[in-house]
C-alpha cells in the first residue's frame, strides 16, 4: 500500500495538507499512534504516524511543531496523518514544518477513529495473505474463552502461539518498561531493558490499541525476532489483547470508585473508624497497615491521565495491594500497602512515558495504621504542592520528609499565600517605587546570611559599618520588627524566602532537600 492509496480511501475522509508526488508514491510498512513530543524512537522508516496533537500548544508551537516533525523525518517516516478534534483544526505551524522537513501531511476529521486508519493499513497489508497465516478457529476461540473468563494478559500471550509448536518469545510492554505478560524465556526484563526494545526499534512492535488506556499505561505486544509469527497473526493476537485490557479496565473501574470513597474519608474531618475500615476492605486493602501514600497531578492542561500514572507506578514497582482514585477535590492519589518507596526509583521512566506532560507527585511517611492514613495523605498532598512550585515545568516527585529546612517547607505554601506575606512583612522593602527599597533589601539580605554580623556584612557589602548599621535601623522602622530578636529574624528571613523564586531561597546559598526528580524532554 502507498501513500496516495491510503489518502484515496474515501472511507477515511482524510484531507491533504502538504505533500510532494514523488513522497505520495512511498511504500507504507505499517502504522504508530503517538502523542509523544520527541517520537523519533518509536517510529520505524516508511510507517504512518497518527497523532492527536495532544503535545502541541500555542505557547512555543513553531519550536514544538519543528522538533516533532524533525524527529518523524530523522525516523524516515512516510506520512503524518494529524487529527482535528484537540485543537479543531491542523495548526499552521505544524503544515510549515513538515513542508520545510518534506513529511507529507493530512488531517483526519474528528469521526473518524485512529482505529480505522489502522486497520485499512493492516488489513491492505496482509490481505493477500493465506489463511495458513492467520489465528487457527481453534485458537481464537480458546482466546475467546480466556477473555470471557477474565483471563489475564499472560494466560492469553501464553495460549496465543502455542499452535506454532515452536517457542515463541513475546512480551506485553508499558511505555515505562514494565512487563505485563510474557511467554516462557521473555520475562526477567529490567525496565530500563525493557524499555530500550521499544525504543531501539529492533525486533517487531505492535500497539494494543484501546481507548481506555491512559499515556502511562498503555500495551505493546514486542517480538524480538521479526520473523517468528506471521504479520497477520500478530495483529488478531493484539486485537485479542486490546479486549483483555478493555476488560481489565472496566474492572478497575469499580476498584476506582471504591478508592474515590476513601479518598473522600481521608478528607472528612473525624471519619469514623468502622467507616474506614469498611472503605479499605472495599479497596481490597488489608486492615492493618503499614501504609503509604502518593498523590500526583497532571496540570490544568491534562488533569485526568495522573490516576494512570499512579496505577501504572505501583505496578512498575511491584509493590502490594493499592488503590488508586480521586480526591474530592479532583487531585488522583494512591495508598499502597507496605512501607517500602515503591514510586521513587520508577517515577523517571513513567513520567517519560508523556514528556510532554510535567508529571508531579508527592508522599509523606508510611501511616502505622488506619488512624495515620489522614495524616499521610495531607504530608503526601504538601509535598506535591511543594513539586508544582518548585518546578512547575519538569516532572519532579517530593517527599514531605525531605522538606527539612525553611526554605523547603515554604516551597509547599502556595503562591498567593506566599506573595501575601512577603509583601505584608517587608512592606515598603519590597516597593519598586521606592528608591532606597532595594539596598534597604540588599542590605537585610546580606545581615541575616552573615548570621547578623555588622562586621562580615560591610565586608560583604563594601561598606562602612556604620553604613550597615544606619541601613539595619531604617529596616526595622519599614518592617516594625527588631533584629536583635531570633523571632523577628526568622520572620523576615521566611518573608525574603516567600519573596524569591521557589526553591532557589533568599540568600546565598539555598539548602535543598532530598527529592526523586524526573526532567523529561
Amino acid at each position: 500500500m502507498h501513500v496516495e492509496h491510503l489518502l484515496q480511501d474515501e472511507t477515511l475522509g482524510l484531507h491533504l495538507l502538504w505533500a510532494e508526488h514523488a513522497l505520495l508514491e512511498r511504500r507504507i510498512s505499517g502504522v504508530t499512534v503517538t502523542d509523544l513530543e520527541e517520537p523519533a524512537r518509536f517510529v520505524r522508516p516508511g510507517e504512518v504516524v497518527l497523532s492527536g496533537l495532544v503535545w502541541w500548544t500555542p505557547e512555543g508551537g513553531r519550536d514544538k511543531a519543528d522538533r516533532f516533525v524533525a524527529g518523524l523525518r530523522h525516523a524516515d517516516a512516510a506520512v503524518l496523518l494529524a487529527g482535528e478534534e484537540t485543537h479543531g483544526a491542523v495548526p499552521g505551524e505544524l503544515i510549515e514544518a513538515c513542508a520545510r522537513h518534506g513529511i507529507p501531511l493530512a488531517a483526519v476529521p474528528t469521526d473518524v477513529m485512529f482505529r480505522a486508519v489502522t486497520d485499512t493499513v493492516y488489513l491492505q497489508q496482509w490481505g493477500e495473505l493465506s489463511r495458513h497465516h492467520a489465528l487457527p478457529e481453534s485458537t481464537r476461540a480458546r482466546l475467546s474463552r480466556l477473555i470471557a473468563q477474565d483471563a489475564g494478559p499472560d494466560a492469553v500471550v501464553a495460549a496465543a502461539f502455542a499452535h506454532l509448536g515452536r517457542a515463541v518469545v513475546a512480551q506485553v510492554l508499558t511505555p515505562a518498561g514494565r512487563t505485563v505478560a510474557a511467554t516462557e524465556g521473555g520475562g526477567g526484563l529490567s525496565a530500563p531493558e525493557a524499555a530500550a526494545l521499544l525504543a531501539d526499534g529492533t525486533g517487531t512492535t505492535l500497539p494494543v490499541d484501546t481507548d481506555a488506556a491512559s499515556p502511562y499505561e498503555r500495551w505493546y505486544l514486542h517480538l524480538p525476532d521479526p520473523g517468528a509469527v506471521p504479520p497477520r497473526m500478530l495483529r488478531e493476537v493484539a486485537e485479542i489483547l486490546a479486549r483483555c485490557q478493555e476488560t481489565w479496565f472496566r474492572r478497575r473501574a469499580a476498584e476506582h470508585r471504591a478508592a474515590d470513597g476513601l479518598g473522600a474519608l481521608l478528607v472528612a474531618p473525624g471519619a469514623e473508624p468502622a467507616r474506614l475500615a469498611a472503605a479499605l476492605r472495599a479497596c481490597g486493602l488489608p486492615a492493618e497497615g503499614p501504609y503509604r501514600v502518593i498523590t500526583a497531578d497532571t496540570g490544568a492542561r491534562r488533569p485526568g491521565p495522573a490516576a494512570g500514572a499512579l496505577a501504572e507506578a505501583a505496578a512498575h514497582a511491584g509493590a502490594g495491594p493499592a488503590a488508586v482514585g480521586h480526591l474530592p477535590d479532583g487531585t488522583a492519589f494512591a495508598v499502597v500497602h507496605g512501607t517500602a518507596d515503591v514510586v521513587s526509583e520508577v517515577w523517571p521512566l513513567v513520567a517519560a512515558c508523556e514528556p510532554s506532560v510535567p508529571l508531579h507527585g508527592g508522599s509523606g511517611r508510611s501511616a502505622a495504621g488506619p488512624r495515620g492514613l489522614a495524616g499521610a495523605l495531607a504530608e503526601a498532598r504538601y509535598a506535591l504542592d511543594s513539586a508544582r512550585n518548585t518546578a512547575p515545568d519538569a516532572s519532579v516527585l517530593s517527599d514531605a520528609t525531605s522538606l527539612t529546612s525553611l526554605d523547603r517547607l515554604l516551597t509547599g505554601v502556595p503562591p498567593e499565600v506566599r506573595t501575601v506575606y512577603s509583601r505584608t512583612v517587608l512592606g515598603p522593602l519590597i516597593d519598586d517605587a521606592s528608591p532606597s527599597g532595594a539596598p534597604l533589601l540588599e542590605t537585610l539580605k546580606t545581615f541575616l546570611a552573615c548570621d547578623g554580623s555588622w562586621a562580615r556584612t560591610a565586608e560583604a557589602l563594601h561598606l562602612h559599618v556604620n553604613t550597615v548599621h544606619y541601613r539595619i535601623r531604617r529596616v526595622e522602622h519599614f518592617t516594625g520588627r527588631d533584629l536583635s530578636r531570633l523571632a523577628d529574624r526568622l520572620d523576615l528571613w521566611a518573608a525574603l524566602l516567600c519573596h524569591a523564586d521557589p526553591g532557589e531561597g533568599a540568600a546565598p546559598a539555598a539548602r535543598p532537600g532530598r527529592a526523586s526528580t524526573a526532567r523529561v524532554r
